[in-house]
């Protein structure tokens, strides 16, 4: 739990908790990376990730994020986002506290997330440049949905 402006929020990792509703209009309807992604490829994502949401007071999902990990050597941080009324109050801030705090993601060799707009966040966290992008290989199909998107 952590108070913002008087008000209790809390981070939890339950997945019955999440409103999978929410989690998928927001990323089929608003997020630049996954825009018409189908509702089945949303719950089959959270069903084989570490899940993390932000409730308001109400129980409101305000926040969201998913890591998928071995829970050993490896995690990659995805589908992040806070809903826009709820942006600046340092949501974002505490839920990647929490994040980077949980137990099955300590002394893992590799973190990893990719990210069009907030470098500022994930610097203040550890995430660096790629020290050696020359390692690094992809498949890329930027649009798997048929929907347009962003990078």
């Amino acid at each position: 739990m952590f108070c913002l402006s008087s008000r209790m929020y809390t981070i939890s990792t339950d997945p019955a908790q999440l409103d999978v509703t929410a989690i998928h209009h927001y990323l089929s309807q608003e997020s630049y990376w996954a825009k018409g992604i189908p509702l089945e490829t949303v719950q089959r994502a959270i069903a084989n990730s570490l899940n993390f949401g932000v409730y308001a007071p109400s129980g409101q999902q305000v926040a969201y994020a998913r890591i998928i990990t071995d829970k050993a050597t490896f995690a990659w941080l995805c589908d992040v986002f806070v809903l826009p009324a709820f942006q600046g109050q340092g949501i974002g801030k505490q839920l990647q506290a929490a994040i980077w705090a949980h137990a099955e993601l300590q002394g893992l060799r590799r973190y990893l997330l990719a990210t069009l707009d907030a470098h500022g966040l994930y610097r203040q966290f550890g995430f660096q440049d790629l020290a050696a992008p020359e390692r690094y290989l992809e498949i890329r199909r930027p649009n798997p949905y048929g929907t347009p998107t962003a990078n």
